[in-house]
């Protein structure tokens, strides 16, 4: 019969202990890692330090000369934003005309396109208010001569000591009143329509008009016509839109985070591609006040002469806007590389050797990019041969 202390030796207990000492250990390894602000694993660690090694790259000393370093540095920039824009009329130079009576359109005499001047008959209406009135101008006028008339016998009969001075003066009164109903009423023709020359031969002859002329009120190209022959037309209904051509709008919308840094009386530089890159110039003359919810955007516009019609509403246009010079840390463009949609460049960390870092550069002016975020002046840039650098990083990464 063996004893205890032989059947069970110290020594043999050891695997045991370790075995329950290293579940131990792994048991704590799994709550560090999942505690918060603890260091990460060391594989995280290595596979961090391989993606930074990824973005540097170190060349071979004979290949030094292949590239040019220079320091990041300010410089006197003026910033330009490029809007994309149309030409549109001058809505302050846009008349929209319609008819002046109810009644059936008989003859349209201006097509789209057509040149009229102020006064110019675009079409013909024929309405009964119009009878009706012309009517009312031969009692008005009728009305007058009786009271001309009375107003003579008046003052005779006063000459000769047969009516009093306040009678005289009744008839002179009614004579004032018919005189201006008279006016009126010719007033009221000519809103209608009808010409001087017109009322004139209503007055003296009787001859009543059968319709009511649509009359341009400004002077200009028919850029709309929504009339046809036989159309009943209504005062109110926009049947023509004359727009004097002659100075147009250019207008554009900026995005709503660049909005704040345009003002009225900025310029503008204009193109327009239909007319082989035609440069002009103007100031902005109006920034909105509020933000399209559609489209995030901001209406401008500028406006322009165009005396000889070259620029056309819904023509594409170009707006190039200048602001204030201003101090800022630029790198060449050529010193830019573009990948995964981001801008980056090549800084020197060491001799030969060079980290691929992303940068945030606004659009480029006269070939320098300005920094907004990623460098620091003095920073050592690779100006020249920035993209063969770049190729000989691809390179090393599929070895």
């Amino acid at each position: 019969m063996h004893s205890p202390s032989k059947a069970f030796p110290v020594l043999r207990c050891k695997p045991v202990w370790g075995a329950i000492a290293v579940a131990l250990l792994l048991a704590a390894c799994g709550q560090k890692s999942d505690a918060p602000g603890v260091a990460p694993p060391r594989a995280e660690a290595s596979a961090e330090a391989a993606a930074e090694a990824a973005q540097q790259i170190r060349i071979e000393p004979a290949m030094a000369g292949r590239f040019e370093v220079a320091d990041a540095a300010m410089a006197d920039l003026v910033p330009l934003q490029e809007v994309p824009g149309r030409i549109e009329a001058n809505e302050r130079l846009v008349t929209r005309i319609g008819a002046s009576v109810t009644g059936r359109v008989t003859e349209v005499l201006a097509e789209v396109g057509d040149r009229v001047r102020s006064g110019q008959a675009l079409a013909n209406v024929a309405s009964s208010e119009l009878t009706q009135a012309q009517m009312a101008y031969l009692r008005a006028h009728s009305n007058a001569g009786l009271a001309e008339r009375a107003v003579d016998r008046a003052r005779q009969l006063f000459q000769a000591d047969v009516i009093g001075a306040a009678e005289l003066q009744r008839r002179e009164s009614e004579l004032s009143v018919a005189r201006a109903e008279l006016r009126a009423q010719g007033d009221q023709l000519r809103l209608l329509g009808i010409s001087l020359q017109a009322i004139d031969a209503l007055r003296e002859r009787g001859t009543l008009q059968p319709h009511a002329a649509v009359l341009a009120t400004q002077s200009g190209v028919v850029i709309e016509r929504k009339i046809s022959k036989g159309q009943v037309a209504q005062p109110g209904d926009p049947l023509f839109t004359v727009a004097d051509l002659g100075n147009v709008w250019v207008v554009g919308a900026l995005p709503e985070q660049t909005a704040r840094v345009v003002e009225v009386g900025q310029r503008v530089d204009i193109e327009v591609p239909a007319l082989g890159g035609r440069q002009l110039s103007g100031k902005i003359v109006y920034v909105g006040d509020t933000v399209s919810p559609e489209t995030r955007t901001v209406p401008i516009r500028t406006q322009v002469d165009n005396p000889g019609r070259d620029l056309k509403p819904q023509m594409l246009a170009t707006m190039r806007i200048r602001g204030e010079t201003r101090r800022q840390l630029v790198v060449p463009q050529e010193a830019v590389i573009r990948e995964g949609d981001r801008d980056h460049v090549y800084v020197r960390v060491a001799d030969n050797t060079f980290r691929f870092v992303q940068v945030e550069l606004g659009a480029a002016q006269n070939d320098l990019r300005p920094v907004i975020k990623g460098l620091s002046t003095g920073d050592p840039v690779v100006v020249q041969g920035a993209f063969h650098l770049h190729n000989e990083r691809k390179r090393a990464e599929l070895q």
